[in-house]
C-alpha cells in the first residue's frame, strides 16, 4: 500500500533503522529547502572556523553568530513540554530553532549516533516543526536532514487507542 512517500535524499540509504522519509518530494523540491540550505552553510562556516574539539555550547554561540549575521532570526534552548494523555509528562529543550520552521539539534561527537537522530525525530513529534536538521561537529562535518510532517503527526488523534485500530 503506497502514503505517497518518497525518499529523502542523504548521505546514506538507511540511518540506523530509521527510515527517512518524505511527502512526494524531489531533492530540489524540499519542504524549506532554501532554508536549510543556508543553514548548512552557515554550519560548515564555523565548523571550518572552528574545527573538532569544542563544546557544544560553544558551536550553538558560534551557530546563532553565523544564522543572524546571515540575516536568520533564531531562537536558542526552546521549550518542548511532552505531553501524554492531555497531561504534561516531561520537558526538554530544543537546541535552535530557525526561523520558527527549522529545528537544529547541534551534536559534538566524534560520529553521530542513532539516538542523536531519535532525539531530534521526537523534538519534531513533540511540536510542530517539521523539518529538523542534526548537525554534528565531530571529526569530520556531518549533517542530518529529517522530516516529520504534521499531517502524519495526526495520523493518531487519539493516543489512546492501538495503531492497528487506527490504521486499518
Amino acid at each position: 500500500m503506497s502514503h505517497g512517500f518518497s525518499r529523502i535524499s542523504t548521505d546514506r540509504d538507511h540511518h540506523y533503522g530509521i527510515n527517512l522519509l518524505a511527502m512526494n518530494t524531489t531533492a530540489a523540491g524540499l519542504k524549506h529547502s532554501d532554508l536549510t540550505n543556508k543553514i548548512i552553510g552557515v554550519f560548515y562556516d564555523v565548523y571550518n572556523q572552528l574545527g573538532y574539539g569544542f563544546l557544544e555550547s560553544t558551536y550553538a554561540e558560534a551557530l546563532v553568530v553565523g544564522l543572524e549575521e546571515s540575516a536568520l532570526r533564531v531562537a536558542q534552548e526552546v521549550p518542548v513540554p511532552v505531553w501524554f494523555r492531555r497531561k504534561k509528562v516531561g520537558q526538554y529543550y530544543a537546541d535552535l530553532i530557525a526561523e520558527g520552521v527549522v529545528l537544529l539539534e547541534l551534536k559534538a561527537a566524534r560520529t553521530p549516533d542513532s539516538a542523536h537522530e531519535a532525539q531530534l525525530l521526537h523534538y519534531l513529534r513533540a511540536t510542530e516543526v517539521e523539518v529538523g536538521l542534526l548537525l554534528n561537529f565531530g571529526l569530520r562535518p556531518q549533517f542530518r536532514r529529517l522530516l516529520f510532517d504534521n499531517e502524519r503527526k495526526k495520523i493518531r488523534e487519539n493516543p489512546c487507542e492501538p495503531v492497528a485500530k487506527v490504521s486499518a
